[in-house]
């Protein structure tokens, strides 16, 4: 099982952003020390809900920063940026870091991103899997052409070429989030493992990957890939003595974060959205995931692999929305969660 953190790089109510984009990198650094597997970074624009606006930029300074943990992506949003600039920078960073890095790419949302990037509305709709297949092909072939609905291209040299990288791998791993059903065939007939989000339980996450699987082996994907894909479950995990603390501290800072951050997000063609109540929405977090005392959320990460067949976690760690809760959170994690997980 590896264990890693998800880094929104939050701002809560009363914080300037150069103290959450700090406490991200701080808490990432961390996650070194600690011993776990992982980083994941989002990516927002234009919103407190996080402040780090390239997942890319801010995991090439991890990477500079660190010398063990992997750092990835989670997600780069692929209908904001030209796949073959992204792939370019993934390529840089793989083999320039000995192939720490991980690419997690997205669809997004249907924000006002789409407008001040100039993609608009299709590339959100119908464009992702064109992007998706341009950037995979950009990460795995000498050199590219495109004939396609968004990019037209002539064949130009890949430089540099992940597989220029010291290590044994062809290049970064590539992770797609998955929401519906739709996604989830997409990541599986191109045989990519899926980033769940942390706001769907056991039973649904089970269930995504039994259809990974399934439209899998219906493209005719290898054997040993259908079931030795490496799926990653988004979750938050908070640490206490007493799981009633480890909820308090939760549903003292997180709904506030989470009712301004959400709040903020704009559609770029003004379509009515519905957001969730962040009290509920906090509470529900609580009650999916590891919330409490070391040993309950050892048993809580080992219940969720066990129920889903997922051995990768990236956990939100920054819920109490303070840098010293934040870093202690991590070490605790660390020290008294991982052992139990062996």
């Amino acid at each position: 099982m590896r264990v890693g953190s998800f880094v929104l790089a939050a701002q809560f109510p009363g914080q300037g952003q150069g103290e959450a984009l700090h406490r991200a990198v701080r808490s990432a650094e961390v996650a070194e020390e600690a011993g776990l597997d992982t980083v994941w970074l989002a990516e927002h624009h234009f919103v407190p809900y996080g402040t780090c606006p390239s997942a890319v930029t801010l995991a090439a300074l991890l990477l500079g920063r660190t010398r063990r943990i992997r750092v990835g992506t989670a997600v780069s949003v692929l209908p904001t940026a030209h796949p073959v600039a992204l792939g370019e920078q993934a390529a840089l960073l793989h083999v320039t870091s000995g192939g720490r890095f991980s690419l997690g790419v997205g669809r997004g949302g249907p924000w006002v991103d789409l407008e001040v990037f100039g993609s608009g509305l299709a590339a959100y709709e119908s464009g992702f899997p064109e992007s998706l297949d341009l950037l995979v092909r950009w990460l795995r072939e000498p050199a590219v052409a495109a004939a396609g609905n968004r990019f037209s291209f002539r064949e130009v040299p890949v430089v540099p070429r992940p597989s220029e990288s010291l290590t044994e791998g062809e290049g970064p791993e590539v992770v797609v989030a998955c929401t519906s059903p739709a996604s989830v065939r997409l990541a599986a007939e191109r045989g990519l493992p899926m980033l769940l989000g942390m706001h769907v339980g056991d039973e649904e996450k089970a269930e995504m990957v039994a259809l990974w699987r399934q439209h899998a082996r219906a493209a005719g994907r290898p054997a040993e890939e259908v079931h030795g894909a490496a799926h990653v479950s988004a979750g938050v995990c908070q640490i206490a003595d007493r799981r009633t603390d480890a909820v308090e501290a939760l549903t003292k800072a997180m709904p506030g974060w989470l009712k301004q951050g959400l709040d903020a997000h704009v559609t770029v063609d003004d379509r009515a959205r519905q957001m969730r109540d962040p009290l509920a929405y906090t509470e529900l977090l609580c009650g999916l995931h590891p919330v409490g005392t070391p040993r309950l959320c050892a048993d809580r990460l080992a219940a969720t692999s066990e129920r889903t067949g997922i051995s990768r976690f990236a956990l939100l760690v920054e819920g109490s929305g303070d840098l010293a809760a934040t870093e202690e959170n991590v070490r605790r994690l660390g020290a008294e969660v991982l052992p139990h997980l062996g």
